[in-house]
């Protein structure tokens, strides 16, 4: 009879069991789902961005291929100018349009696009007087080079006529990057996508045409450099003026300069000091970052060299954070569209799986990087010692790379969510207070050269992204919500007339 009704019992206590394991099972289903839809969504607003971020960096990954061989000091000249001078103004101009990146996402989530056009306008403005300041550094670039920075003399004279023949393409950047946030802010980079794809086609036929064919050496270079920078900021502004956008572009407008102090204000911080941090350097920590890295690989013995061979690793190392970006500005996106919507939950999810996302590819390019470390540096330079030596650097390089493919996404969700006051201090910390004080302590105090310069300021990159991911995944999203809604009501306003900033 017991054993009857166990019998019995035993579909029941499975179909309770069943029951109860119902709502688990939906609710995983559920969860994967919206993760797979995350992560759609995420590649089709990350793959356009970085694939523009891609080409428009390869201009002058190319301009560096081709002058690396035609000598180790044009190799040396160029890379100094590329990634110290135009890096570190790269830099500022992109952390001065932060602001815009924050305003605009926020707003097309909260579905304001009439704000696009004057925020665009009030940060061409900021971005062009910023670049208009930034020109004597490219005029005086050999004096600055060689008694300032203490790089060679020999590699600081010639680079010195590279720089002010680069100086067109400043003002390229300053028109670019605004043009940039508000294609993105709005997902629709596949037509910024193909222009860029284009202009770099064209500029490695004219780079191969003017350096190869026409003997015009640095000067050739640098030239193609400025008008491929301009041919891609003419086609964006035409694309943007092409009716394409009736909502976000209305045309120019005064309240563009009537609005322009508050503006400022936003991108100062509201206050000069905070301004220094965050417009430059929350923009530009990370160029500097790297950017000192180099110069004091410049203070070394056999400067040349040590620069020829840093120059070829950080080229690469620059061509995986252009990829890591395109995932930046899709996170920034996600983040400050659905913050702009009050949608918390929707953020923590593009939180997880933008950051899940920039790993996996990190790791990818990190064996990729092993793999070919020996044939990687030969796209630069012929000469055996500079091939040896960056093929040395390849181990620190690939580890490098995994990091880099991390920390700029982290960077994009802090500027999704307005946070780059604090985020600045932090990268202020980790950065210049622990990364470069190791690099100087392992380079020179305990002589380990390059290796103990790159190894140093790894460390305050680790602990960068370390306090981060700590920081993003504490955060109480229904709080950023409710100050990104607060945000938009003080900045953007319902009427057309109200100021930027109440």
């Amino acid at each position: 009879m017991i054993a009857h009704n166990n019998m019995k019992s035993s579909p029941r206590l499975e179909n309770e069991h069943e029951h109860e394991n119902e709502p688990n099972n939906l609710i995983m289903k559920k969860l994967l789902s919206r993760c797979w839809e995350e992560s759609r969504l995420l590649w089709r607003l990350a793959f356009p961005a970085l694939l523009t971020e891609l080409f428009q960096f390869s201009i002058g990954f190319v301009t560096t291929g081709f002058v690396g061989h035609l000598g180790e000091v044009e190799l040396a000249a160029v890379s100094v100018v590329e990634n110290i001078l135009d890096s570190s103004a790269y830099g500022v101009l992109f952390g001065l349009g932060s602001a815009l990146d924050t305003l605009s996402g926020q707003a097309v989530g909260a579905g304001r696009l009439e704000r696009l056009g004057t925020y665009t306008q009030q940060s061409w403005i900021i971005c062009s007087a910023t670049a208009v300041a930034l020109t004597p550094a490219f005029v005086f670039a050999t004096p600055i080079l060689k008694s300032f920075l203490h790089q060679p003399p020999h590699v600081s004279r010639v680079a010195g006529p590279y720089a002010r023949w680069a100086i067109p393409r400043l003002f390229a950047h300053a028109m670019n990057i605004p043009l940039l946030m508000f294609f993105q802010a709005q997902s629709r980079v596949w037509a910024v996508t193909a222009i860029s794809g284009a202009v770099l086609a064209a500029h490695v036929a004219l780079t191969y045409l003017a350096v190869r064919r026409l003997g015009c050496g640095l000067r050739g270079a640098a030239v193609v450099g400025d008008i491929s920078h301009w041919l891609i900021a003419a086609a964006q502004f035409a694309y943007m003026r092409g009716g394409c956008f009736p909502e976000a572009w209305k045309g120019f407008t005064v309240r563009s300069f009537s609005n322009l102090g508050a503006f400022v204000k936003l991108s100062l911080g509201s206050a000069v000091m905070i301004w220094l941090v965050v417009s430059i350097g929350y923009g530009s920590l990370e160029f500097w970052y790297y950017t000192t890295l180099l110069v004091l690989v410049g203070l070394l013995k056999h400067a040349k060299l040590q620069i020829d061979i840093m120059s070829v690793c950080l080229n690469y190392e620059f061509m995986t954070i252009m990829v890591a970006l395109g995932f930046s500005t899709a996170a920034g996106i996600r983040v400050s569209n659905e913050l702009g919507a009050n949608r918390p939950k929707e953020t923590k999810l593009a939180v997880v799986v933008a950051v899940s996302t920039s790993a996996f590819m990190g790791a990818i390019f990190m064996a990729f990087a092993l793999i070919w470390r020996t044939s990687l540096p030969k796209f630069f330079s012929d000469s055996p010692k500079v091939i040896d030596g960056a093929s040395r650097l390849g181990y620190l390089l690939a580890v490098t790379i995994f990091m880099s493919s991390i920390w700029p996404v982290l960077s994009g969700v802090a500027v999704g969510a307005g946070w780059q006051v604090p985020v600045a201090f932090i990268n202020v910390g980790c950065y210049y207070l622990v990364g470069i004080p190791l690099g100087i302590l392992f380079g020179f105090r305990l002589k380990h050269g390059a290796l103990g310069i790159w190894m140093g300021m790894l460390t305050g990159t680790f602990l960068q992204m370390a306090i981060l991911l700590a920081i993003i995944f504490r955060t109480k999203w229904e709080k950023q919500a409710e100050l990104a809604k607060m945000r938009i009501s003080e900045w953007g306003g319902k009427n057309e007339n109200q100021p930027l900033i109440s």
